[in-house]
């Protein structure tokens, strides 16, 4: 198959995406938006987003424009590869602003078709609306890159080198917006939702989303631009992040085998097939009863992944099989292994975080002795899954790096890996409408309660919800899997690109002989890279925790200052603009400084010590894998323990047990929605910046 070929099927596959988002957003749109007052809440819900995500835009904007500036004249091709960055980063923001638009459309949809149908109603539109996400991400980033191909390499002619840089900075554009929606919204959504549990469920003993509390239009508002827009940025940086692995590597590494071109076009070829099959399984996404809501989403994730995997072996053969010296049976396994992992981290992340095993049991039955013991047993299982997830990673780098020299012979392991990455997200598409339609049926579920609709209808739409939160931790245990594997691979990828820069500019390559563990530079290097991820979770749960910080105060002075208020007196308006600023403004100031800060201490060591940066790379690797797999699994038990016991176990809600998940949940919120989630863009974003910079550090 020539690259021409590959070509169009990529770029077909990815506008088959956009136009099937469109299909499902119309379909959405088309139902009933329910009641005046539910009308209202929703239009409150959007326009709460909508302000923040363009406050948002013009903060990142601006690092984005500097950025750009310092690429455009520092670099080689500065002024392509600052387009392609700026490209990068319009389309990931892009991304989150159209699945966040359409979110905050679905939101009360789903609230009506619960109250009207039940959950075999709600799960299609809450799934559309999630879908709407998925496929924007999913062809959004597979149109990038493939017109990047076809503009840098294909048609402009550039040498393969070259054009793959280009492409590697739309990586890092998209990797820079995401780190700071994923962290600006994440302090957002905390900050609003801890604030609304500690002050509303706690201490006022009032209900969760009741409209009594000042702070719930801001929380309902927080679901959206962190677990939707947040989201969206950050999958699309992971979902090109690992396209941009396997082309660079190939660029720099396969130079003269006589496959190269193959070898770079394989990743568009895997992608395209991956977008068609999760267009298959998203139709099969449909709930018969109300006991089929899990096995309805799980059912279309595992056919798309199953036809995925067919696919692409008839692909390997058409590319690679009239090429000798290369076995394509070798490049479909290390996209089968990529499937697997993918899959089995996932399935890890749902035993630790669905209320259906027992873990998340075992969580809530420590709340009968306070939110001590809840806290401590959340913490030793978050710990517990990231060793298993570390263990099932280790072992699919091994089998991927085997396949790959299985396939091109020595030196095949590191492409191998990186195809890999790419079968993690190979069904994004349906991966991320799985994750997505939970923030949605959260925002349903606010919405019914703060609209005074029948227990019903909460009951249905916490059904929704409570799923909603293990598929967003098997969601998340996909993106950070892939980001694993993808680091690994445009490590490897660095490494290559500093030694052409080094004999282009007729130096001595200092990473020649690889990364020297025994290096002085290497070893304080690597001391810094496994403090970093420690680092950057601290300051940021410490930024939630001041901008909660300010929440509780604002909910307690309404409480204390408005008569009446407590009490649900009909004349006792809560002031919710007071509390959604607050939380904006709270987001956007603490953002800046960590989102920064992991773009500019890569630059800042490499132009100092390459060998050291080699070794900050590998240290924030390791372990900024495993506080992103703990701190998200450990999350996402403690908020569905919380979950399990509202639904009548230990006493229900307002019981102390109720009060000490709830206590337990709050610590768990930043862990999973703002530090862990961001630890995945983390850990690229520094690989990917010292990739597209390598050239100035020689």
């Amino acid at each position: 198959m020539s690259s021409e070929a590959v070509l169009t099927i990529a770029l077909i596959a990815a506008l088959a995406a956009l136009v099937l988002a469109v299909v499902f957003a119309r379909q959405v749109l088309a139902a009933d938006p329910g009641n005046d007052r539910m009308v209202e809440l929703a239009t409150a819900i959007r326009e709460g987003a909508m302000a923040f995500l363009k406050r948002e835009l013009a903060w990142v904007a601006s690092f984005v424009v500097i950025l750009a500036i310092v690429i455009a004249f520092a670099l080689d091709d500065g002024l392509l590869r600052a387009a392609a960055y700026i490209t990068g980063a319009a389309m990931s923001f892009g991304a989150g602003f159209i699945g966040m638009r359409v979110a905050t459309a679905a939101n009360v949809r789903t609230t009506e078709a619960a109250r009207t149908g039940g959950i075999v109603a709600a799960l299609p539109i809450a799934f559309r609306g999630g879908a709407v996400m998925g496929f924007t991400v999913a062809g959004l980033g597979l149109l990038g890159v493939s017109i990047g191909y076809l503009a840098f390499i294909q048609l402009g002619d550039l040498d393969p080198i070259r054009g793959a840089e280009i492409i590697a900075a739309m990586g890092l554009g998209g990797s820079s917006v995401a780190l700071f929606a994923r962290v600006g919204g994440g302090i957002y959504t905390k900050a609003a939702d801890i604030g609304a549990d500690l002050v509303g469920k706690v201490e006022a003993g009032i209900p969760e989303d009741d409209p009594r509390n000042p702070a719930v239009i801001a929380d309902n508002v927080g679901d959206n631009v962190g677990d939707v827009a947040g989201m969206g940025a950050d999958l699309f940086e992971s979902y090109v992040g690992s396209l941009v692995a396997p082309i660079a590597f190939a660029a720099l590494v396969f130079g003269g085998t006589g496959y190269q071109i193959q070898a770079m076009i394989f990743p568009l070829a895997v992608a395209a097939l991956g977008m068609f099959a999760s267009i298959i399984g998203s139709y099969f996404v449909k709930a018969k009863t109300d006991a089929d809501l899990a096995p309805a989403l799980h059912r279309g994730t595992n056919i798309a992944m199953l036809l995925a995997a067919v696919a692409v072996l008839g692909l390997s053969y058409s590319i690679f099989g009239d090429i000798d010296g290369v076995n394509p049976f070798g490049l479909w396994l290390a996209v089968v292994v990529g499937l697997a992992v993918g899959f089995v981290v996932g399935k890890i992340s749902e035993i630790y975080t669905s209320d259906h095993h027992k873990t998340v049991k075992d969580i809530a039955k420590q709340a009968e002795t306070g939110p001590a013991t809840v806290i401590l047993a959340g913490i030793a299982e978050g710990k517990r899954s990231a060793a298993y997830s570390v263990i099932v990673v280790a072992a699919g780098i091994g089998g991927a790096s085997w396949a790959g020299d299985l396939a091109l012979g020595d030196g095949g392991g590191i492409y191998g890996v990186a195809i890999a990455a790419i079968g993690v997200l190979a069904t994004l598409g349906i991966t991320i409408a799985v994750d997505a339609y939970g923030p949605i049926a959260d925002n349903a579920g606010g919405i019914a309660e703060m609209a005074h609709l029948p227990p019903e209808v909460r009951e249905a739409t916490d059904a929704l919800d409570s799923l909603g939160n293990t598929t967003a931790a098997v969601a998340k245990g996909f993106a950070i899997a892939s980001a694993a594997v993808t680091a690994l691979a445009l490590f490897s990828t660095f490494t290559r690109a500093v030694g052409v820069a080094a004999v282009e500019k007729g130096v001595v390559d200092p990473l020649a002989d690889g990364i020297n563990i025994l290096n002085v530079g290497t070893t304080i290097g690597l001391f810094l890279g496994a403090m970093f991820p420690y680092l950057f979770a601290a300051m940021t749960i410490k930024a939630v925790s001041r901008a909660a910080f300010r929440m509780i105060e604002e909910v307690r002075r309404q409480f204390r200052e408005i008569p009446g208020l407590r009490e649900g007196r009909e004349d006792a308006i809560p002031e919710y603009a007071k509390c959604v600023d607050i939380a904006t403004t709270g987001a956007l100031r603490e953002m800046i400084v960590p989102g920064a800060l992991a773009i500019i201490t890569p630059i800042a060591i490499g132009l100092v010590n390459v060998e050291a940066l080699g070794g900050f790379l590998a240290g924030s690797l390791v372990s900024g894998f495993l506080l992103a797999i703990y701190m998200a699994n450990a999350g996402g038990a403690w908020d569905n323990a919380k979950k399990f016991i509202e639904s009548g176990a230990y006493g229900g809600k307002g019981s102390e047990p109720h009060k000490a998940a709830v206590i337990g949940d709050t610590v768990g919120d930043p862990f999973k929605d703002t530090s862990g989630p961001a630890m995945n863009i983390v850990i690229k974003v520094m690989t990917i910046v010292s990739l597209v910079f390598a050239s100035a550090f020689v």
